[in-house]
């Protein structure tokens, strides 16, 4: 039982890592139509597309030895440093509302979520990644929520503009450093 525990909070953490900035381009989508069903499936594509790229990770995990896998960690914790030092000069040129828009803006932007996902799949066994995976799909339906409710709240949407940049890669660190420790 500690497993699926450890599991369940190990999912939330890595999910809150990786999508904190996406609740930014979730916000503006949500605020830019009426159609809120064509924002809720988008995610839902772009996110299984990076979720389908990550699994590749859990089988790479059954072939290589757990002691060369924790050095995966290296991996959110670069991503971490680059983004604790990057400019805040992105920014969506143009936001399309379809379905496919908002899939192909998750995916891109989710080079963090497969740097995060792959590694931690492939440190894990399968009942763990199931749990892993169940609460990511868990939390993404939660996201979607809250990124309606910000968009409706203009202050809270500016506080996640402004400082999301900083809270993101000390949790990538974070999980970077539990990565090789594990």
């Amino acid at each position: 039982m500690h497993w699926f525990v450890s599991a369940l909070i190990t999912g939330a953490v890595a999910f809150s890592a990786t999508n904190i900035d996406d609740i930014v381009f979730l916000t503006i989508f949500f605020s830019q139509t009426p159609h809120r069903w064509h924002v809720v499936i988008g995610q839902y594509l772009g996110f299984t597309a990076l979720v389908v790229v990550s699994v590749i990770g859990f089988f790479g995990g059954q072939v290589l030895s757990h002691e060369w896998l924790r050095l995966f960690g290296i991996a959110p914790i670069a991503i971490g440093i680059k983004k604790l030092f990057a400019q805040r000069g992105d920014h969506i040129q143009r936001a399309s509302t379809g379905p496919l828009d908002v899939a192909t803006v998750t995916f891109v932007n989710g080079a963090d979520n497969i740097g995060i996902y792959a590694p931690l799949f492939a440190i894990s066994n399968a009942p763990r990644v199931m749990v892993l995976v169940a609460v990511l799909y868990v939390l993404l339906a939660a996201w979607c929520v809250a990124g309606y409710l910000i968009h409706r709240q203009r202050a809270v949407a500016y506080t996640l503009q402004r400082w999301g940049h900083w809270i993101m890669p000390v949790v990538l660190i974070a999980l970077g450093i539990y990565i090789l420790l594990n």
